[in-house]
């Protein structure tokens, strides 16, 4: 017990170290005078661009020898069937964590569908490993405490690239870190707990990957810029999840690797 109390308050420190470190070197980063280039600084909000596309060209090699090959080794072994029950179970578990922070939201009726979501897919699924919930009008709602934070009027803060974990910002990096802490899987398996998380976070990164790998492949091929192309999906997509208008003039993407840009259909 004394070991895991430890593990939660280190991992909680670090969490806090971090947020403090980024707070202050967004404090610290000053805005260029010029007007055209101060108007791209505010645009993109991304005052450590060269720290950040550091990270990313790590990230990237990171991707190309481990993420990757899992995600086509994963999409190779695991039939369709069997990846569609992963994908629903991994929704399962993440339902508590959307109802907590509807709550905390004070978004009742979100609240509300989540808790008979999670019901539905509980007993008739069972434990989530089939979407019972969407087909009796219970789509998956998005919650997570970096919405939250926004909800209570907190600023994203500057842009960032986090190592391993990829594009985010000050206020989604301090709520992923509260989220983790909060879940409730974790204390439901509180012997594994360590086990539990990572597992769990590393089977979501390989099935998101292996969802989008000639998409990604294809956007990083074709973008001129590929950090700043990616840069604007990804703020795009995170304002369509907080339902606030996307930072650039286009419409946001309802999948995170979607061109923004690109010319749809009529």
């Amino acid at each position: 017990m004394r070991r895991r109390h430890k593990t939660k308050a280190a991992a909680l420190a670090t969490i806090t170290t971090a947020a403090l470190l980024a707070l202050t070197l967004a404090s610290c980063a000053t805005p260029p005078s010029d007007p055209e280039a101060r108007a791209d600084f505010e645009r993109t909000n991304d005052p450590f661009e060269p720290t950040n596309r550091a990270i990313f060209q790590v990230n990237l090699v990171v991707d190309k020898w481990l993420f990757e090959p899992l995600a086509e080794g994963y999409r190779d072994v695991v039939p369709e069937f069997g990846q569609v029950t992963i994908r629903s179970f991994l929704s399962w578990l993440r339902d508590p964590t959307v109802f907590g922070n509807s709550l905390l939201q004070g978004d009742l009726t979100r609240a509300g569908h989540t808790a008979a979501r999670f019901a539905i897919n509980t007993l008739v699924g069972p434990i989530g490993l089939r979407d019972m919930a969407k087909q009796a009008g219970y789509p998956h709602e998005n919650g997570d405490f970096g919405q939250t934070l926004h909800v209570w009027g907190f600023p994203e803060g500057p842009y960032l690239v986090l190592p391993i974990l990829g594009p985010s910002n000050v206020r989604d990096a301090i709520g992923l870190g509260v989220d983790s802490i909060g879940d409730p899987v974790r204390y439901a398996a509180i012997s594994h707990s360590g086990k539990v998380t990572w597992g769990r976070f590393g089977l979501e990164g390989v099935d998101e990957r292996a969802q989008n790998i000639e998409t990604f492949d294809d956007l990083k091929r074709n973008a001129v810029d590929f950090y700043a192309q990616l840069r604007s999906i990804v703020r795009q997509h995170r304002a369509a999840e907080l339902r606030e208008p996307a930072p650039a003039s286009v419409n946001a993407p309802a999948d995170l690797y979607t061109d923004p840009t690109a010319q749809r259909p009529k």
